[in-house]
C-alpha cells in the first residue's frame, strides 16, 4: 500500500543517517516535523520538501501550496521555491503549459519566487511527478513538537478539504453525488493554502501542524508523538463541511482520514485559547477548538478510544482501484484486438 514511511522505519533507516553534524540546524529530521529550521544571519531559515504525484488535477497549484503549508505552519512566510516537474514521455506540451501556469499563479498568491528546479520526461511514468523545496525566513520557529500538557487543540477551517476536492476532481464522475456539490468542492481547491490561518496562530501557538496525507487524524496523532504527549480529541467538534461529508460517505471514506491540507492543525495555552479564536473571527477565517492536551503515554484518543498509526489515507485505495480498472480496460482492448485467424 503506498503512502509515508512508518516511524519505526524513520527511526532505523532514516533519520540517524543524516550527513555532517551542524550546529546552524536548529531543527533536522523527526517524526511530524515536516521542516527544518536553520539558524542563518536573517533570523531562522525554514525549509521543507513535498513531493504530490497521485492527484490528477491542478498538480501545480496543490504542489506550491503543500510545500509552503509547511513552511507556514512552522511560523515563516514562504518565500522561495524550487520545483522538479517530471512528466510521462507521451506528455505534451499543453500539460507542461497547464503545470507551469498553475504553479506561477500559486506561486504569486502566496507571495514567492519559483527560483530554481529541473523538468524532464520518464518513460516509466504514468502522470506528472511534482516536487517541490520551499523555504521562508522568521524570528520565531514552531515545530510539531511543542504542544504542552493543558494546551488546547485548534483546527481551522475544516477536515479533508484537498481529499474532497481531489474526489470530485479525480472520481466525480463515478460517485452518486449532484453535480452541484460536486462543483462546490471543487471550489476547495482555492482553499488550499494555509499562510493566512498561520499568522494569525503562530501569534499564540506552541505547536502548529499542516495535516495532510493521513488527514487530520494523522496530523492529530503526529502533534501527540511529536511533543511526547497526549491529545483528547472530541469528532463531534472538528468542522466537517457538508459537501465533504456527501462525497465521503459516496465513497465510503472517513472525512477525518483523507487529505487534510487547507486546514491547520495547532495547539495553544488556555490563556490563550478564546483570544485565539476571537482573531480568527475577526479576521472571518474559521477556527474551532476541538479537544485539549494531556499527559501521558504519547498518542491521541478520539472519543475516548485510542488511535494508533500508521495512518493510511483513504483515497489510496481509489486511486489502486482506478489503475486496476485502467488496467483491465487496456488488457480487454488488446484481447479485442488480437488477430485469431
Amino acid at each position: 500500500m503506498p503512502g509515508k514511511v512508518s516511524p519505526d522505519d524513520l527511526l532505523t533507516h532514516v533519520f540517524g543517517r543524516t550527513g555532517e553534524t551542524d550546529e546552524t540546524v536548529i531543527q533536522g529530521p523527526a517524526e511530524g516535523e515536516d521542516a527544518a529550521a536553520i539558524d542563518w544571519p536573517g533570523g531562522t531559515l525554514v525549509v521543507s520538501s513535498d513531493p504530490i504525484s497521485l492527484a490528477a488535477s491542478q498538480v501545480g497549484t496543490l504542489g506550491v501550496h503543500i510545500a509552503c503549508n509547511d513552511v507556514a505552519a512552522s511560523g515563516a512566510d514562504p518565500r522561495w521555491l524550487t520545483v522538479v516537474l517530471l512528466l510521462p514521455a507521451d506528455a505534451d506540451s499543453a500539460a507542461l503549459e497547464a503545470i507551469t501556469t498553475d504553479l506561477d499563479t500559486a506561486a504569486r498568491e502566496v507571495g514567492a519566487s519559483i527560483v530554481g528546479g529541473h523538468s524532464e520526461y520518464v518513460d516509466a511514468l504514468e502522470r506528472p511527478l511534482l516536487s517541490l523545496t520551499a523555504m521562508g525566513a522568521t524570528d520565531s520557529f514552531v515545530p510539531t513538537g511543542g504542544a504542552e500538557p493543558g494546551d488546547r487543540v485548534i483546527l481551522t477551517k475544516a477536515a479533508g478539504l484537498e481529499g474532497t476536492a481531489i474526489l470530485a476532481a479525480d472520481f466525480g464522475d463515478d460517485l452518486d453525488v449532484p453535480e452541484e456539490i460536486r462543483d462546490r468542492a471543487l471550489s476547495f481547491f482555492e482553499e488550499i493554502s494555509v499562510a493566512s490561518d498561520a499568522r494569525i496562530l503562530r501569534e499564540h501557538a506552541t505547536a502548529m501542524h499542516d495535516p495532510t496525507e493521513g488527514g487530520v487524524t494523522a496530523g492529530l496523532l503526529e502533534v501527540g508523538r511529536a511533543s511526547d504527549v497526549r491529545l483528547e480529541i472530541d469528532r463531534e467538534a472538528i468542522p466537517i463541511r457538508s459537501e465533504t461529508r456527501v462525497l465521503c460517505a459516496a465513497a465510503g471514506v472517513d472525512p477525518l482520514t483523507i487529505f487534510g491540507s487547507g486546514a491547520l492543525l495547532g495547539t495553544v495555552p488556555a490563556d490563550d485559547c478564546e483570544a485565539c479564536l476571537e482573531a480568527f473571527a475577526d479576521a472571518g477565517l474559521e477556527a474551532a477548538e476541538i479537544g485539549v492536551v494531556r499527559e501521558g503515554p504519547a498518542g491521541l484518543d478520539i472519543d475516548g478510544e485510542s488511535v494508533e498509526g500508521p495512518i493510511t489515507d483513504g483515497l489510496y485505495p481509489l486511486w489502486s482501484a482506478a489503475d486496476e480498472d485502467e488496467d483491465e480496460d487496456e488488457d480487454e482492448d488488446v484481447v479485442q484486438g488480437a488477430d485469431t485467424d
